[in-house]
């Protein structure tokens, strides 16, 4: 037999779930909803009065049969979240490959300014030893 209170927040959280509005579950009726919406463990479910597990059955039945609406309408919300999990991961998918594509031409890039430096340092090198070897050659204005 289950305390007062603890029946007292299965009979809220039914409530709730039967208004359709559910504040911790997908608001579907069923026992793990109930006893999550009551913040309660199953077996207070279990152990409730009958009348009110008989309650709860009726509901459930009486929601089934008046309600084919609330099916189409969770199993095209099921589909839209598998839907929008599959987006999100090509989404995942494409952002990894632009970052891995981002840091290797960053890469590149850092190659061929220090190659360039390099050449840079190398034509100079190569510029003074004509200055020191042919010294009355005129130099030119360089190219840039």
């Amino acid at each position: 037999m289950t305390r007062l209170s603890t029946n007292a927040r299965l009979n809220e959280a039914l409530t709730r779930l039967l208004a359709g509005q559910a504040t911790l579950t997908d608001g579907q009726l069923n026992v793990t909803n109930l006893c999550r919406e009551a913040g309660v463990g199953r077996d207070s479910y279990y152990r409730s009065p009958p009348t009110f597990k008989s309650t709860f059955d009726a509901a459930r039945t009486n929601q089934v049969g008046q309600r084919p609406e609330l099916a189409t309408l969770r199993q095209q919300t099921a589909e839209i979240k598998r839907e929008h999990q599959r987006m999100t991961r090509e989404r995942n998918d494409t952002l990894r490959a632009l970052q891995e594509t981002v840091q290797i031409y960053a890469n590149q890039i850092q190659a061929l300014a220090l190659a360039n430096a390099e050449l840079h340092e190398h034509n100079r090198r190569l510029r003074q030893r004509l200055e020191d070897r042919e010294p009355n050659v005129t130099r030119l204005a360089d190219h840039r």
